[in-house]
């Protein structure tokens, strides 16, 4: 009987969710059908990178053969110890500017004082804040100030096209956006009635006076989690935010293989749920009788009925991956996996930081104490 009673409240749970995160991603405009922006406002583009040899090459030379005169090129070479220096020596360009860091202050961490560093050495209108690794397509920031001229945005992110050459890492992936997205509502976050917001270390292009008014990167100072929580400060200062879907525009590849996935995000799992334990062990119980448990659970344990139900929830997902763009059918297979690989990082990552008493970031240490007595 309680097998029943889960399997039709997950099915029912499962496909309302589906449809609903299907309908609502569709609300989310995409930037290639943007306007290109008419009088180009200044802006200053600030990309902290550090220990960046692989990409960052790249990725300036994406910015800098953008079409888009009124801008800046702020380059924060955070302490690398690489050929990061090296390579950025290289460049030549007439709108770039390089600096470099050779100490981290106390109370911060490592890219919060670059991007703020990076704020500090701009008089720009705007200020773009993007990472090392990202891939821009000429028209990028042009259509994006078009959209942010129609909109009269204080704040735009755009969602970047992720991609990685693990196909394993790719199907986590495409549960791990939903996941993302159910937890912040970036769709909702133009809406000044609801609670959604949007902030992404690829893309968070920000107005000045909006910037400062929400209090900077000095009030985010010790949040790993930084670009999630300067959009959430921007819209709960009743400024107007809104995202832009950037397939085709801007991408990058997040991490190359699953390890370093479970790596990277067991870095700040901890601190979206401003390290409290209740939150985070309520996290992976619902992500665990949500995505992980339903199916294999149904079609070992269940009778008839209740293994067509675990079918048509499989179904739902195969839907869901055929209709959201860069996924393959095949993904919602890979669902279960994805979802006990998420409660093992939410788990792990709380665990290493309260048996550490706190985190280790750019080879630096943080304590609990320190990063929850900074806390806004």
């Amino acid at each position: 009987m309680i097998l029943l009673v889960y399997s039709i409240t997950i099915t029912t749970i499962g496909i309302i969710m589906t449809l609903y995160v299907l309908v609502s991603l569709h609300r989310i405009k995409k930037l290639k059908d943007q306007p290109v922006v008419t009088n180009e406002p200044a802006v200053a583009i600030i990309v902290a990178v550090r220990n960046e040899e692989e990409d960052v090459e790249k990725a300036l030379q994406s910015l800098c053969n953008i079409n888009y005169k009124n801008h800046r090129l702020i380059v924060v070479n955070d302490r690398s110890t690489d050929k990061t220096g090296e390579i950025l020596k290289r460049f030549n360009h007439p709108h770039l500017q390089v600096i470099t860091l050779t100490d981290l202050p106390d109370g911060w961490l490592g890219k919060n004082n670059a991007l703020y560093q990076g704020y500090k050495n701009s008089t720009e209108e705007w200020m773009l804040f993007t990472d090392a690794d990202i891939l821009y397509h000429p028209d990028t920031i042009s259509r994006a100030f078009g959209y942010v001229e129609k909109q009269r945005l204080d704040h735009l992110s755009i969602i970047p096209f992720t991609r990685s050459r693990s196909e394993l890492l790719n199907s986590v992936l495409a549960t791990f956006r939903i996941m993302l997205s159910v937890f912040t509502r970036p769709w909702d976050a133009s809406n000044p009635n609801r609670s959604g917001s949007i902030g992404v270390g690829a893309f968070n292009l920000v107005k000045r006076t909006a910037y400062e008014q929400v209090g900077t990167h000095e009030r985010i100072r010790l949040r790993p989690d930084d670009d999630l929580k300067l959009g959430q400060n921007i819209k709960r200062a009743g400024l107007r935010q809104d995202a832009l879907s950037g397939e085709g525009y801007i991408c990058l590849e997040w991490y190359k293989n699953v390890g370093q996935f479970v790596n990277g995000l067991m870095k700040n799992t901890f601190a979206v749920r401003n390290y409290n334990v209740i939150w985070s062990i309520a996290d992976v119980l619902a992500t665990l009788l949500a995505i992980a448990l339903p199916i294999p659970i149904m079609l070992i344990f269940g009778d008839t009925g209740i293994r067509l139900m675990a079918g048509l929830l499989c179904l739902m997902q195969v839907i869901y991956s055929i209709l959201t763009p860069s996924n393959k059918w095949w993904y919602a297979f890979m669902v279960p996996f994805a979802g006990f690989l998420m409660a093992y990082i939410l788990t792990r990552s709380a665990y290493l930081t309260l048996k550490q008493g706190g985190i280790y970031w750019r080879d630096s240490f943080y304590s609990l104490a320190m990063l929850k007595g900074k806390e806004e």
